[in-house]
């Protein structure tokens, strides 16, 4: 009957972009996403290059780059599904891409005050301040550091136990820059625990060792 095809048409409602199409964007995909964890320093293109190719492959995009994909052709007066599809996909790409880029000129330009903060962590003892100074001190360039990192947070299995080394280290550096005179005892007996105490643990217990003995 007349008018059947455009019904059918109406039915089978509008097209759509597979999952398994290099054109596919997952809605959960934004233009902030980094494709790898490893940063171009300048002297690591290789290795750099073939993680960024492992990400947009696993992503299905690596044609992109590859020119295996070509713009769709379409009427100038009306895009075609597929025609979008590819615009949106190459913009995301290059959003990508140049998230990588800004991470490796940022990296590199905060590398020497990294490099420094980490001279002034393994050098800051207790000295002549108190506790309570000596701790802020140490406090500041961890924070400080934390703020550099560009290791997103685990949440894998392992989550907890990459947290409870990176307490422990806290620790021990807090521990090692203290006066050994005043503190060196209470040091040793801490040590030995297993597992060793929490920062904040230690740090409370050191300041009331350090109201104990003050005159």
């Amino acid at each position: 009957m007349p008018g059947d095809d455009k019904l059918k048409g109406a039915m089978d409602g509008p097209k759509t972009i597979p999952i398994t199409s290099p054109l596919y964007l997952h809605p959960s995909e934004s233009p902030n996403l980094n494709v790898t964890q490893i940063v171009f320093y300048g002297n690591n293109y290789d290795l750099w290059a073939a993680a960024v190719k492992n990400g947009l492959d696993a992503k299905n995009k690596l044609a992109f780059i590859e020119s295996r994909v070509k713009k769709p052709v379409c009427d100038e007066e009306e895009e075609t599904v597929e025609t979008v599809a590819w615009r949106q996909c190459n913009a995301m790409i290059q959003a990508w891409l140049r998230n990588e880029e800004l991470r490796g000129r940022y990296s590199a330009g905060n590398a020497p005050r990294v490099h420094q903060l980490k001279g002034d962590l393994n050098e800051c003892k207790q000295g002549n301040d108190s506790v309570i100074e000596y701790y802020t001190r140490l406090k500041a360039i961890w924070d400080e550091l934390a703020n550099y990192s560009t290791v997103k947070a685990c949440t894998c299995e392992a989550a907890a136990s990459i947290a409870k080394e990176r307490e422990e280290q806290k620790v021990h550096q807090f521990l090692m820059g203290l006066d050994s005179k005043l503190y060196g005892n209470i040091r040793t007996n801490l040590l030995m625990e297993d597992p060793i105490a929490n920062i904040n643990w230690v740090y409370g217990l050191i300041l009331r060792e350090e109201r104990d003995i003050s005159p």
